[in-house]
């Protein structure tokens, strides 16, 4: 937007400005989208399999026999035995991530981010092959993890593998490979809306309709498809709650929330805790998953419903059928060995977890807030804690409400969802997610905001005070000007014609550089003819974004301004003006000021005028 009107005849890079729209985006959007519809329908097949081989791994280790069902740990009939069963588990993962690919290690956002964020984009094809499998083998061994973190890695691998078959820029591949994580993510909890929130919020770090476009279109067509593969949703159904709870349920969405977003700050500690205290054993890091699975082992044996994916305990919890004892249970042993195999740098996701501790915290409050249906404060908790986790308020809200379909949470969820962002916001300065690739050495900001270069144009900030040389002058008689003082602070020298018309410019480092090669036959020569008449130019109507990015295009740093339909010179800009154009808005998002004052209320007062602009056409360059 515009902070004034800008007349419709006005001329931008040889475009009117009235052609110039709200987005950027071209036609290039339909093959990527073409592409991104592609990716969305294999991504479905590819989570899938994911699961498939949860339930492979978990019934073979934990049951000995060949099936593919999703079933729970709980059940099974190995006794003492079945506390080894996590730390054989690991040991394979900790052999895949040393001789396969280290970067199967961890919950799968923070990896994807970085692919994103630091290597173009580009995903080895052997980590969609390690990945799921390690991840299988992670959960399917009792690791009380989430299929969710790995299957957006998985999903954005083959994005990016199959980007990568194509002549695409670096956008356009982190666009597709963000299709697939967000395609993999649709199908497999059949949540299309959320899982586009998702991309947005933690993978995307931008708001465009180049990427929007063929995200939205993947994750939609996962969805359908998981229709015939997986099923409808939703994943986990409860009972419709109440549409209106009153203020007094309110405010306990508001404890909620705050609750949540202490275990979130809590919970996010105790993992870079684990982390930390991994990072002094003195063995090599192969062999830590091992250690964490033995915790995982030892947690299993005092309490099963900890153990795997967890998503019959996450049912119950929504629907009310537990009892006291699994609600206590569940949150300190769940929390525990969650936290150390993670720490451990062993595969697996977090938001099924989150869900879980989340819904154990719900059930708590349960026992003492205003009762609103079974399951409802479980509900709430469990999009309180991813909020305040993620730091991703609106997708936890939406996640929750496709998970349940119970579309009168919202509000709620708001509350509760924004109150434990909130407190996570305030005392955490990075997430869960964002932390691991802070401390790979990289610092990501999650902010969206509109940048101030979009906002102020190239007439605010132009230095229009400058000198030009009159183009019929020689070199000769301009020259004692220019070495009046060693240091000068005008480097760009415009020069024009008698009407002020821009005919080329020069540089002071040009000029010295030409007099020692071609001598005295230079100072002769008239200005116009040793201009050079190709000039890279700023025009006094365009936003300062076009301008820096013209800059850095054609590796100049300043500029003169003219007219478009004239090129009369109106100034110069350059890099410190833009530094400048910085300052004004840091300054009006740090000053603070009383506008409405009642005791000036009925005073008159004129506004004085500024200084007019003007241009210095001589010889003095000083």
């Amino acid at each position: 937007m515009s902070k004034e009107k800008v007349p419709d005849s006005k001329i931008l890079n040889g475009k009117p400005l009235e052609d110039l729209g709200d987005f950027t985006t071209t036609l290039r959007v339909l093959p990527i989208s073409g592409l991104a519809i592609v990716i969305g329908a294999v991504c479905a097949v590819v989570a899938l399999v994911l699961l498939r081989l949860i339930g492979l791994f978990t019934n073979l280790f934990y049951f000995g026999r060949w099936s593919t069902a999703m079933v729970s740990p709980v059940g099974n009939h190995l006794g003492i035995y079945a506390a080894l069963v996590p730390v054989v588990g690991a040991l394979v993962i900790g052999v895949m991530a040393r001789y396969g690919s280290e970067r199967i290690r961890g919950h799968g956002i923070p990896e994807a981010i970085e692919a994103i964020l630091i290597n173009g984009s580009r995903v080895e094809p052997k980590v969609a092959i390690l990945k799921p499998l390690s991840s299988a083998i992670s959960i399917g061994s009792g690791g009380p993890f989430g299929a969710e973190g790995p299957i957006i890695m998985t999903g954005g691998a083959f994005g990016s593998m199959i980007a990568q078959l194509f002549h695409l820029t670096s956008a356009e591949r982190k666009t597709l490979l963000v299709a697939g994580a967000a395609g993999a993510m649709s199908a497999t909890f059949a949540s299309p809306v959320a899982a586009v929130l998702l991309a947005v919020e933690l993978l995307l770090f931008e708001w465009k309709p180049r990427s929007l476009i063929p995200v939205a279109l993947a994750s939609a067509l996962a969805a359908v498809l998981r229709r015939y593969i997986l099923g409808l949703g939703p994943l986990f159904p409860v009972p419709e709650h109440p549409l209106f709870i009153g203020p007094k349920a309110l405010l306990g969405c508001a404890l909620v929330g705050l609750l949540a977003g202490i275990l979130s700050a809590l919970l996010t500690f105790s993992v870079y805790a684990a982390e930390d205290a991994f990072q002094r054993v003195p063995i090599h890091w192969m062999w830590w998953p091992a250690i964490g699975g033995l915790a995982i082992g030892l947690g299993g044996l005092i309490f099963p419903q900890a153990l795997g994916v967890g998503y019959d305990t996450i049912g119950n919890l929504l629907r009310g059928n537990v009892t006291t004892a699994m609600i206590l249970g569940v949150l300190p042993v769940k929390w525990l060995i969650w936290a150390v195999s993670l720490g451990s740098g062993t595969s697996g996701g977090v938001l099924a977890p989150l869900l879980m501790m989340g819904g154990a915290l719900g059930g708590l409050e349960a026992m003492f807030l205003p009762t609103e249906g079974a399951g409802f404060w479980p509900l709430i908790s469990m999009g309180a804690i991813l909020g305040g986790t993620m730091r991703s308020p609106f997708t936890s809200i939406i996640f929750a409400f496709e998970l349940t379909h119970d579309a009168n949470v919202f509000l709620p969820l708001l509350v509760a969802s924004v109150i434990a962002h909130t407190f996570t916001v305030l005392t955490l300065k990075r997430s869960i997610l964002t932390e691991k690739v802070a401390r790979r050495g990289f610092h990501l900001s999650r902010e969206y905001a509109v940048d101030p270069m979009e906002l102020l144009y190239v007439r605010e900030v132009m230095r229009t005070k400058i000198a030009a040389l009159p183009a019929e002058n020689s070199l000769e008689d301009i020259l004692h000007s220019l070495k009046t003082k060693h240091r000068q602070s005008q480097r760009l020298l415009p020069v024009v014609d008698a009407a002020g018309q821009l005919v080329g410019v020069i540089t002071r480092g040009e000029i010295r550089e030409r007099l020692v090669h071609e001598g005295d036959a230079l100072l002769a020569r008239k200005l116009e003819e040793i201009v050079a008449p190709q000039v890279v130019e700023a025009y006094p109507d365009e936003p300062l974004r076009v301008t820096v990015h013209r800059m850095a295009e054609k590796a100049v740093t300043r500029m003169p301004v003219a007219e478009p339909e004239t090129r009369r010179l109106l100034g110069l800009i350059s890099l410190d003006d833009l530094l400048k154009a910085r300052t004004r808005h840091l300054e009006e998002e740090r000053r603070r000021e009383r506008i409405f004052q009642l005791h000036n209320y009925f005073r008159g007062g004129k506004r004085g005028g500024g200084d007019p602009c003007e241009i210095i056409v001589n010889t003095d360059v000083r």
